[in-house]
């Protein structure tokens, strides 16, 4: 029997619709799957994201915690104590100079401060101690009621020396000498009583770093100079330079505005040519006073006389080692 062509295109249209129905329910059904699959995997990139985020922000907490507090014990339940690092601060100036107290407001931002520092003024002590005389400490209320503080009678040397042994009983954690009032860039490094007490603090491998600010006024605005001490003790607790060192720092006197930054430098082959004004006194005596005019021998650029005539502070990485190596090695005997 033939079929009108109407009632055949009607069943082979409901064929077909049945046909495209099946497939489109297979790719609808692979679109789910797939857009599922997709959610999934961005889920887990997210959280794989933020798991690494987490990690990385314990792992510098973690870096922060311990660069600035020290752990005392540790057992099975955790951290038991922890403490501030001790930081030892000293100078050559003596304990009232304006410099030690600009020192004291910024090393107070990384731990607990104790001041030793010389009764009278010390410059130019070097390395001295004194052997000869009694050495007497005496408890000072110059800081704050934060900032355990004494003055003592002898020399910055002598200063490291007595705060090790019978004030803080150990070793602190970090010593800074300054703000000396002058600069101690160069030849001064070997006359200097500030850089001699940082010097003193690493050989008992103590990291320390001396702060000398080209400024010999009482009345020195110390705000540059504090910036700069702010940056060095940031960098040696945070390790950004090696902890264990001994740093010469010296600033500039200039308009903060001009300031170009921290330099590592080496230290400048420089003298002093030395000349004595010669005086008489009422008892017909002569006595002299010692004058001189440095002379810079170095015209490298890499130098801390350099950077400090350009606009930077210059830090030199020092040690207390005097040998000359190279020439040792042309030595036969």
């Amino acid at each position: 029997k033939k079929m009108s062509p109407h009632i055949l295109w009607g069943e082979d249209f409901s064929f077909l619709n049945l046909f495209n129905l099946s497939i489109g329910r297979f790719f609808l059904q692979f679109y789910r799957i797939i857009n599922m699959y997709i959610h999934l995997t961005i889920s887990m990139i997210h959280r794989n994201d933020n798991e690494h985020q987490k990690k990385r922000v314990a792992k510098n907490k973690k870096a922060i915690f311990a660069t600035n507090y020290f752990i005392v014990a540790k057992g099975k339940q955790g951290i038991s104590k922890i403490e501030k690092p001790t930081i030892l601060i000293t100078n050559d100036d003596g304990v009232t100079a304006p410099g030690i107290a600009a020192l004291v407001e910024v090393a107070k931002q990384y731990g607990r401060v104790v001041v030793v520092a010389p009764e009278t003024p010390q410059s130019g002590m070097g390395h001295a101690i004194t052997i000869g005389d009694p050495l007497r400490l005496n408890s000072v209320n110059l800081f704050g009621p934060d900032v355990e503080a004494y003055q003592c009678s002898g020399t910055p040397v002598d200063c490291v020396k007595l705060a090790v042994d019978k004030i803080l009983h150990k070793k602190p954690d970090y010593c800074f000498s300054g703000i000396n009032h002058g600069s101690n860039a160069s030849i001064n490094v070997i006359y200097s009583g500030t850089m001699s007490a940082a010097m003193e603090a690493h050989i008992e491998n103590i990291p320390a770093i001396g702060f000398s600010y080209m400024d010999y006024s009482f009345e020195a605005d110390f705000s540059l100079a504090q910036q700069v001490a702010n940056e060095a003790i940031h960098h040696i607790i945070h390790g950004i330079i090696p902890p264990h060192g001994l740093y010469n720092v010296n600033i500039p006197k200039i308009d903060p505005k001009k300031f170009k930054g921290l330099k590592v430098c080496r230290q400048a082959h420089a003298k002093y040519e030395e000349s004595f004004l010669e005086r008489i006194d009422p008892h017909g005596k002569k006595y002299y006073w010692l004058t001189g005019e440095f002379k810079n021998l170095d015209k490298s650029k890499d130098t801390d006389v350099y950077a400090l005539a350009n606009n930077y502070a210059s830090i030199v990485p020092v040690q207390y080692d005097l040998t000359d190596y190279k020439l040792m090695d042309k030595i036969k005997l």
